[in-house]
């Protein structure tokens, strides 16, 4: 996607907007409110030096009665965590015939749930580390000490533990010793129910946005990540300085071509529709692995896909009316 071909299609998304409403939902009661925030007053802003009309509402109890009042002409999600990942209000919009940017309740349900995006991925052909989802329930039920040491044992070290449904690095811990196993999975609850435990692969952390603007999507140029601190963790993503972004990612001419073409598969896969980031590690040698989609990139001042569009040329702002655009088309 060229920057000299999104112009034309952008300039008529913004003519078409002159006298949309467009609601930006941001914010909630998700450990990702903060960053929320953030990012809708990035898209406001972005959207707003175009002159698209965009307004930024929390989501709260009175949310439901002002779009069925007074329904805008689309909605688009700033929302990380739960609420706006994980499809139900995605599927309350769908209720209410309320148009929105992005992936399908039931698709972003798919994504969300990280053990079940990977045995999907999995099943179109594409590599993801090995896996075992343990719910709190099982982990103390069958002896927490026992569960652990077979799993370090069967799967070896290292490992990563994480939520099996979250964002923002948060609860996410690389285990190097079997020792450590039995904090990160108290971490990893502390942050949901059931934890993912993942082989640890090696090599380097890329992201790649995919985007539909209605011929198919396509990706991004990738973004590589390198945390200062080692670790891509809540502060190293959100703190300036903390981390080091190279886009396009430092990777031989074929092997981007095979992250492009494992991103855009793993999108197809979920059914993912407008837009997604895909995460992925890229060892050395070897196949790129697919870690987990994400239906609500972060837009704030140091989220990978902004990062992304303007290596591709092309503005958040211009990239974001052709999307508003086309959900109120449809």
């Amino acid at each position: 996607m060229s920057a000299s071909g999104s112009e034309p299609a952008a300039a008529q998304a913004i003519a078409e907007l002159a006298d949309a409403r467009v609601l930006i939902l941001a914010g909630g009661l998700s450990y990702e409110r903060d960053v929320s925030l953030r990012s809708g007053r990035r898209i406001a802003d972005a959207l707003g030096e175009l002159g698209v009309h965009a307004e930024i509402s929390d989501v709260d109890s009175s949310l439901l009665s002002t779009l069925a009042k007074d329904p805008p002409d689309a909605v688009v999600f700033a929302l990380h965590g739960a609420t706006g990942e994980d499809g139900s209000l995605r599927g309350v919009l769908e209720l209410l015939g309320v148009p929105y940017v992005g992936p399908s309740a039931t698709s972003a349900s798919r994504a969300w749930d990280k053990p079940g995006a990977k045995t999907l991925v999995r099943e179109a052909g594409i590599t993801t580390p090995d896996w075992i989802a343990l719910p709190r329930e099982t982990f103390s039920d069958l002896g927490a000490g026992a569960l652990l040491e077979r799993i370090g044992d069967s799967m070896g070290l290292p490992l990563v533990v994480k939520p099996s449904r979250g964002g923002s690095g948060l609860g996410v811990q690389r285990v190097s010793t079997a020792g450590e196993l039995p904090a990160a999975m108290m971490a990893a609850f502390a942050y949901g129910d059931t934890a993912l435990i993942e082989r640890f692969v090696p090599g380097a952390d890329i992201a790649v946005s995919v985007v539909d603007l209605g011929d198919g999507p396509r990706a991004l140029p990738a973004v590589e990540i390198a945390p200062k601190g080692g670790e891509y963790d809540y502060v190293a993503r959100y703190n300036a300085g903390a981390t080091t972004w190279h886009c396009p990612a430092r990777l031989p001419a074929d092997v981007a071509e095979r992250v492009a073409e494992i991103a855009v598969a793993a999108h197809k896969a979920l059914a993912l529709g407008d837009l997604s980031r895909v995460d992925l590690m890229v060892p050395p040698d070897g196949e790129p692995a697919f870690l987990e989609a994400n239906v609500a990139p972060g837009m704030t001042e140091t989220s990978l896909l902004p990062h992304a569009a303007r290596a591709a040329g092309i503005g958040v702002g211009h990239l974001l009316a052709s999307l508003v655009r086309n959900a109120i088309r449809r």
